[in-house]
């Protein structure tokens, strides 16, 4: 959370700042932090991961102050490169570092998630968020001021129509304003095609995943996987058992669904063959209806398929916060690797290499922020090792035309043939249903929009609602947000219109 105001302090007054910061607690409940810096207010909720003790924000590094929201899994080989000194082993100092000796050009030395905002005593300033846009950031500017948070919950009314999404790979600050310093995509299309040998394809992708996941495993407390049972979730547990057996510990693992279905038979299935501490929760058609208000004000986004996801994504985020602090997931894999059934009506290469390119510089406002969302609702943080930028440079790399599925080939079929050794052979060669599908959650919460909403409340709605409810469940999901974010402009926002 900060203000940058040009001139003065005519923004928001100091407890309103205080209370803006306190309505994000439920993404840092161990600590809290604020400082007021040259124009500048600072504001952070510590969630305590790494450097448990000595960590807490704003940091400080002489006239230099940050808060920042992440994890820099490169932040070893940085502190080495930097002169310091370090006074914390938080990897959030090296941000602060980094600026302070070599300026926003460093940025993208960087490798994690993150968004962050630093401001020094001279009256200098900076904001940025990482290349993928995993870790969320929104601004808005109005009267000289300029505000930043993770949420829209943070910001007061009145703010909510000036409100956008802070685009990824950007920084800003007052004297140059807004720049991209790095693109999450740039690398893999620029080689994309490439040829070589299928089996020299196989074990790179391999090994750049394995790398990515143990990275993720970087914490000083426990780190538990989502798990499926899909393809993507079960590849990420069975390399993040592996380090776990590495450090004499046996994995969690955690899984949600209605009774009898498939995610949850799926996903004992593999944790069973892996040998992990497993953790199930059943939840009701009743239970999910009941929850969905909640669901879509935390979600901050009415979007259809978000929600159908985000539901028992959140009951699973609620589940896994009983034991751990930090949970991997699988998403991104179905962008890079063209897992999706809509995608087998592309049949050219360079357009299908387009569309995944589109895809995973769209995740920012759609999975990844339903993916962050309903975890840090549960105080809960989320890696994505398929979205680490070595991976997406691979991937992408890659000839599209090896991501073709059709009915002989299945989809992700090299990410299937890389990790087949690792899985049960059902889980390997399983069909992908989408999460909210596989968990049971879709079919109820069509039925609830369909008693919910008549035709004719339906057809009034789309005649006079600005975006137009494309369906019953989305007109219930959008009332839902518009009582909670009156005012927001939905086109900046949500992920169907915002570019950013």
């Amino acid at each position: 959370m900060a203000d940058y105001q040009a001139d003065s302090r005519d923004g928001a007054g100091s407890s309103d700042f205080q209370c803006a910061v306190d309505r994000l607690s439920h993404r840092g409940p161990d600590g809290r932090g604020t400082v007021a810096v040259g124009t500048a207010r600072l504001g952070h909720r510590r969630l305590a991961i790494v450097d448990v003790e000595g960590g807490d924000q704003p940091l400080r590094a002489g006239d230099h102050y940050l808060v920042a929201n992440g994890e820099i899994y490169n932040h070893q080989v940085l502190r080495r490169r930097l002169r310091g000194p370090f006074t914390t082993g938080s990897d959030n100092e090296v941000i602060l570092r980094l600026i302070a000796e070599q300026g926003c050009e460093a940025l993208p030395a960087l490798r994690g998630m993150y968004a962050f905002c630093l401001a020094t005593a001279a009256g200098g300033f900076v904001a940025a968020r990482d290349p993928v846009g995993i870790k969320p950031l929104y601004w808005a500017r109005r009267k000289g001021t300029v505000r930043f948070a993770s949420e829209l919950r943070a910001f007061d009314a009145d703010w909510l129509e000036t409100l956008e999404v802070f685009p990824p790979g950007h920084v800003w600050t007052p004297e140059q304003g807004l720049r991209r310093f790095a693109s999450a995509t740039q690398l893999g299309e620029e080689h994309a095609g490439q040829r070589s040998d299928e089996a020299d394809r196989t074990r790179a992708v391999r090994a750049a995943i394995v790398d990515a996941v143990e990275r993720r495993m970087m914490a000083d407390v426990p780190v538990g996987v989502f798990l499926s049972g899909g393809l993507d979730s079960s590849i990420v547990a069975a390399v993040a058992a592996g380090v776990a057996l590495r450090q004499e510990r046996r994995l969690l693992t955690f899984a949600v669904g209605t009774d009898g279905s498939a995610d949850l038979q799926a996903a004992r299935r593999v944790a069973e063959h892996l040998g992990t501490d497993h953790h199930e929760r059943v939840y009701t058609a009743e239970e999910a209806v009941a929850v969905l208000p909640h669901v879509v004000e935390r979600l901050e986004s009415y979007e259809p398929s978000l929600v159908r996801s985000a539901v028992p994504n959140y009951f699973l985020a609620e589940l896994a916060a009983r034991t751990c602090k930090v949970v991997l997931t699988g998403e991104g894999a179905d962008e890079l690797f063209a897992g999706y059934a809509y995608l087998r009506d592309i049949t050219g290469e360079s357009e299908l290499h387009r569309e995944l390119v589109a895809t995973v510089e769209g995740l920012h406002n759609l999975n990844l922020q339903r993916c962050d969302r309903m975890t840090m609702a549960h105080s809960l943080e989320a890696r994505v090792p398929f979205l680490d930028l070595d991976v997406i440079a691979l991937a992408l790399h890659l000839p599209a035309g090896d991501k073709r599925s059709d009915d002989h080939r299945m989809e992700k079929h090299l990410l299937r043939t890389a990790f087949a050794d690792l899985l049960p052979y059902d889980i390997a060669w399983r069909r992908k249903s989408q999460f909210g599908d596989g968990s049971g959650a879709c079919d109820v919460l069509a039925a609830h929009a369909e008693a919910a909403v008549t035709d004719g409340q339906l057809r009034a709605a789309q005649a006079h609602l600005v975006p137009a409810p494309r369906s019953k469940e989305e007109l219930v999901y959008q009332q839902f947000f518009r009582r909670r974010f009156p005012g927001a402009a939905d086109t900046r926002i949500l992920g169907r219109f915002a570019t950013a």
